[in-house]
């Protein structure tokens, strides 16, 4: 799923026809700039770094603004248009219209139909669009391009009124604004066969193929990849002409598959042994072997002949080499990848920081953008709710988190892209570990499913809450520190205590998370007591409450002075060392930091300097 539409609006005076707009797009996001924009969806304050982040991770944007705007804030990071996402300028009045970028990938499309709503003008610009009707460097889904780096020249000649003889049948071109002749200079074929085109000579191939895989574990990518081609040349296939690769679900973990499908540059899909199996009547080599393995009668040529549909036919029955086997099949129209069979499923393990959008990661952002399900902690999932509109939520309650995260998996395994979302770094006491944990155990221990263990698994890191607090108020974390989380309900009381002991004795800096809780009153006041044996009274404690957020407070307070009452559910509490210090500041503001030891390198040669002169 692409990422949420992000309606940008920096005045009052656009608001109305955000507001408009917001009924014509149900999924998309009220962004407003703070100071100028009481109320929306996510406010920001730093305009062009923030449009340079929904870009990044995304997210098409549409701004009630001048163009001019978005056209500075992007021009610096602007770099292949084939991966951009739709950027439109609307004026605040409604009348007009721009698509600025994505023209080719849905934004043209977009300004149409917000030109409808609107009753305004969509300024479409783009000169296959306007002169041709159709975008040649990009061809409908289905279709692959053999040579794209001769699009640009072969269409500034159509532009200019050359005719060109088009060599085979394309649905998509027959309503196009194209002058044919037979005997024209510039060609475009359609073709399965392979055709490397030329600068005059756009090929275009249907992607009708499906090839079929089965392979060993562990097979090598080169040994899938060599078999393949080699099948795909003898059977005069271009590998521009496959839709997709398709195996048996157990195998969608397989290294050797994915190379292959990227190596293709075509989707994964997987089928279930019982899917395969139904294509026993139609499989040219079945397997009796095969199936007491793996559930069904043939592996690649099931799976090829599964995702072409009830109409395709093996055009290269299995072929094997000591660790692979390769099928392809041909359907009568280009196969929509997805709608056959199912991805491998992804989860994604995001960290969204504090909750700023100013302190999430570019990569959390546009992984979250990308995700169908997401799951997490209602808190958390309110914090970026701006960014998930449309996507199908799954909150989880407090004290739920084997739950959740099996959930996640769980989803995942079914094919599903999901994000589960934390608060700070997933892996700094958070789920991150428990995600881990359970692919580790064993399903008859309370592991996960077979399918679950197989899901594609990324980690986006976050801004930790020790993270946060130390850059609010200056340094403290600048020499050697640790973190303890003093909740006695997963680790008993007396290893948390040896190791603030440790950490006491070892004068690190100390971040505690979960210090207190409401029925965990005690804790912190014990851990405070340890510390005081090994450090000044006047220790500095740095005290952040909501951090990143609008509610956020810090104060600096003593080691002495510390007491539970101070802190709550929501606060990260920063113990310095015995060389942690806290000043007044210039500007009345304090500040804290641990040095590292700079002085003394700075006075070494000076006290050099005196014994020479004495």
């Amino acid at each position: 799923m692409d990422a949420s539409p992000i309606l940008l609006v920096l005045n009052e005076a656009g608001l109305d026809t955000a507001r408009r707009l917001e009924k014509a797009i149900p999924s998309a996001a009220l962004h407003g700039l703070a100071g100028r924009i009481r109320e929306a969806d996510t406010l920001f304050n730093e305009t062009l770094e923030h449009i340079r982040l929904l870009f990044a991770a995304g997210h098409p944007i549409i701004g009630i603004c001048a163009s001019g705007i978005l056209i500075r804030a992007l021009a610096p990071v602007l770099a292949d248009k084939r991966d951009e996402p739709p950027v439109i300028a609307v004026s605040e009045d409604g009348a007009s219209i721009v698509p600025l970028l994505g023209g080719h990938h849905g934004a043209n499309d977009l300004a149409r139909g917000l030109a409808r709503f609107l009753e305004g003008h969509a300024a479409i610009t783009t000169a296959g669009d306007t002169a041709l009707g159709i975008a040649l460097d990009v061809p409908p889904t289905g279709w692959r391009l053999a040579n794209p780096q001769d699009a640009k020249p072969v269409m500034a000649e159509l532009l200019s009124g050359a005719p060109v003889n088009i060599e085979g049948n394309a649905n998509w071109l027959v309503s196009s604004g194209l002058k044919t002749d037979n005997s024209a200079a510039i060609s475009i074929r359609i073709t399965e066969a392979p055709d490397e085109g030329a600068p005059t000579r756009l090929v275009y191939h249907p992607q009708t193929h499906v090839v079929g895989v089965g392979c060993a574990r562990g097979c090598s990518a080169k040994e899938l990849i060599d078999l393949v081609t080699t099948q795909l040349a003898q059977t005069g296939v271009a590998e521009g002409a496959v839709a997709c690769v398709a195996s048996l679900d157990l195998k969608a973990d397989e290294p050797a598959m994915m190379a292959l499908a990227q190596y293709l540059d075509a989707p994964f899909r997987v089928f279930s042994a019982e899917e395969l199996e139904a294509q026993t009547p139609r499989l040219l080599n079945p397997s009796d072997v095969v199936f007491e393995e793996v559930g069904c009668h043939g592996v690649s040529e099931g799976a090829a002949l599964a995702a072409t549909g009830s109409r395709g036919i093996l055009v290269a029955e299995k072929k094997k080499t000591a660790n692979a086997t390769a099928a392809i099949a041909k359907a009568p129209e280009p196969v929509t990848a997805e709608a056959v069979g199912r991805a491998r499923g992804h989860l994604s393990v995001i960290g969204i920081g504090p909750g700023a959008d100013d302190w999430r990661t570019p990569e959390a952002t546009r992984l979250l953008g990308q995700a169908e399900d997401v799951v997490g902690y209602s808190l958390y999932l309110d914090i970026v709710a701006p960014h998930i509109k449309g996507k199908i939520h799954h909150n989880f309650p407090l004290g739920a988190e084997e739950d959740r995260v099996r959930f996640a998996l769980e989803q995942a395994g079914k094919g599903k892209n999901v994000a589960l979302i934390s608060s700070g770094d997933a892996g700094i006491y958070a789920m991150g570990a428990l995600v881990y944990e359970l692919l580790d155990r064993d399903t008859e221990n309370g592991g996960v499913s077979d399918a679950a263990k197989r899901v594609n698994l990324i980690n986006a890191p976050g801004i930790s809450a020790l993270q946060a607090c130390s850059a609010r108020i200056g340094a403290p974390l600048g020499h050697d520190f640790c973190a303890i989380s003093l909740s006695d309900l997963l680790t008993p009381w007396e290893a948390i205590e040896k190791r603030l002991h440790a950490a006491a004795e070892g004068d690190f800096v100390i971040a505690f998370y979960n210090p207190v809780s409401k029925r965990r009153r005690t804790q912190l006041a014990a851990a405070r007591v340890i510390l005081l044996q090994h450090r000044p009274k006047n220790t500095p404690v740095i005290l952040g409450v909501n951090l990143g957020r609008p509610e956020e407070t810090v104060r600096v307070t003593t080691l002495q002075e510390l007491t539970v009452d101070d802190v709550d559910m929501l606060t990260t509490v920063l113990v310095g060392s015995s060389n942690s210090k806290a000043v007044a500041g210039g500007d009345g503001k304090p500040f804290v930091y641990t040095p590292r030891g700079y002085a003394k390198r700075i006075d070494a040669p000076k006290q050099q300097e005196q014994g020479d002169a004495a």
